[in-house]
């Protein structure tokens, strides 16, 4: 008998990985298509070519150098996606400050751990979004940020912020610009645990201007393509996905809002004849069920990238079919990984485009481990997933700990998440390791239950939880996102399980809910889930 396939697969690659700083591969852009659109921002009327986008950036990091800010420096970006986000990420990139990627959703505990714990000298900020007054919560903590020197609150003071570079000469700049290395770190990203503080994942120019460029030429980006990037900038499917993306192969970024909205995104698609699309699962539900999506003309679409959690089946279908995005990829990854490790690639076969997060990438490498051992599985079998190249993380800032913790000493990322390979090197996602619900002894993998629940012809969205049993260790529980009109029961849904997936696979408890607790990026919090959960059933 043959020996049984190992589950370890190297993204092998005729192209080369680009040994370029951010502003090199962005000047080069700019040099190569000075008139094509760069950056489109619909909700502040805003519009700019890559000569436009270049000037803008060469005086805003003017700005960041008369602010006293030097290479290596920490300067915080907090704001919804607007085009000044965009006018920081690549000016902190011109000078060598690492940009450190505020999330929205902050609150003045989390803002002061991470601006004291990244040692944030300058903050550039919104006023504030929707209900949250970003200056309010700032007010709370700002006696106890003793790194951070200047505060420029975008709405107040842009303008006067911009015109203070002109005390730096462009040749200063340049010369800054000069002694620049791809490896230098030029980004942290803090990941929200579920315990403990968040941590700091430390990008380089490498990391992220070489996945941004192999994730591109995946979806075959070129100077023709227009990309639609309503997911959020704090986070790598913002910054890395889309706009370094854009910036690699001279697209256009095309930015509907702020934050996600179904309806601005249909019309942003539309206005600006956009060729791609980018969303988590629950976006794409989200516009599927718009009432604008029938009357809007989506025919420009033809690719985009799915991706932030498992991606169902059921929608990955309707989006091909009644959204136009054909050659549409699902990619996989983490912020440590810069992000993507995987990605479907166009012209894959049509099960393998809605049932995987396709094969590894271009110059990295994946295996999947029994987490017990660390032994290598075979081909087929369940494990951890975990990534090695190019594109995994210097480490977490200020935390050997926590980076010794994650990346072991072979320089594997350990991702957390389960995952199978099949014999063509396709992965699946199953779940997460801390996810896993094990009921009287039997692993439940939530995305199994999930996947079937999304069968169901009211069932617009699903989410499934272990909760605490005294008989069983652990009983399973689905929240459930019903479509409009619909009002299934519990024992309907139980008799639509029945026969189906095994019985102890049946969730014991129902919640019907609007929406889910979630990141700021779409994921969902399924602890969070899980605290409302046992508190309202009672078993905490």
């Amino acid at each position: 008998m043959a020996p049984m396939l190992p589950s370890y697969a190297s993204g092998t690659s005729s192209t080369p990985l680009l040994g370029d700083t951010i502003s090199g591969r962005l000047r080069r852009t700019v040099e190569a298509w000075p008139d094509r659109d760069a950056l489109v921002v619909r909700a502040q009327g805003y519009r700019a070519t890559y000569a436009e986008l270049w000037a803008q950036v060469e005086d805003a990091a003017r700005a960041v150098l008369a602010a006293g800010v030097k290479k290596g420096d920490r300067v915080g970006v907090w704001s919804p996606n607007r085009f000044e986000w965009v006018l920081m990420q690549f000016a902190t990139a011109r000078v060598g400050a690492i940009q450190v990627n505020v999330n929205p959703a902050y609150r003045a505990q989390e803002l002061k751990y991470a601006l004291n714990h990244s040692g944030v000298r300058l903050l550039v900020m919104a006023k504030g979004f929707r209900e949250t007054s970003y200056e309010e919560i700032l007010g709370k903590v700002r006696g106890e940020l003793p790194a951070l020197e200047r505060v420029v609150v975008i709405d107040d003071a842009w303008a006067e912020f911009i015109a203070t570079g002109a005390s730096v000469e462009v040749p200063e700049l340049e010369a800054i610009e000069a002694t620049l290395q791809f490896d230098e770190p030029i980004n942290i990203q803090y990941t929200s645990g579920t315990t403990g503080s968040p941590k700091g994942a430390t990008l380089s120019h490498h990391n992220i201007l070489n996945n941004a460029y192999l994730v591109g030429a995946t979806c075959h980006n070129s100077e023709q393509d227009r990309v639609c990037i309503p997911v959020p900038f704090y986070h790598c499917f913002g910054m890395v996905m889309g706009n370094l993306a854009c910036v690699a192969f001279g697209a256009a970024m095309v930015i509907p809002g702020p934050a996600f909205d179904a309806g601005e995104c249909l019309a942003a698609v539309e206005a600006e004849a956009c060729t791609s699309l980018y969303g988590v699962p629950t976006m794409f539900i989200g516009m599927l069920a718009h009432e604008d999506l029938e009357r809007r003309d989506l025919a420009s679409l033809r690719t985009g990238i799915m991706a932030g959690s498992p991606c169902p089946v059921e929608v990955m279908k309707k989006v091909k079919s009644r959204m136009n995005m054909n050659e549409v990829t699902i990619a996989y990854g983490m912020t440590e990984t810069s992000p993507v490790s995987t990605q479907t690639v166009i012209g894959d076969p049509i099960d393998k485009q809605v049932g995987t997060v396709g094969r590894v990438m271009p110059h990295t490498e994946i295996k999947i481990i029994d987490p017990a051992t660390d032994r290598v599985v075979a081909r087929g079998e369940k494990g951890e997933l975990c990534t090695r190249g190019y594109c995994v993380m210097i480490g977490y800032w200020d935390n050997d700990d926590a980076t010794r913790g994650a990346i072991d000493r072979a320089g594997w990322m350990h991702t957390g998440d389960l995952a199978t390979m099949d014999d063509e090197g396709y992965v699946k996602i199953v779940g997460r390791i801390k996810d896993m619900i094990i009921r009287g002894g039997e692993n439940v993998s939530p995305r199994e239950i999930e996947e079937f629940l999304y069968t169901h012809p009211d069932i617009e969205d699903a989410q499934v939880i272990g909760v605490p049993s005294e008989k069983y260790g652990e009983e399973v529980m689905a929240w459930i996102k019903v479509r409009a009109g619909a009002a299934p029961t519990e024992g309907e849904l139980v008799e639509f399980c029945r026969g189906h997936i095994a019985t102890f696979k049946i969730p014991r408890y129902w919640k019907t809910v609007d929406a889910f607790p979630m990141t700021v990026t779409g994921k969902i919090q399924k602890f969070k889930m899980r605290e409302i959960s046992e508190q309202e059933l009672g078993l905490a």
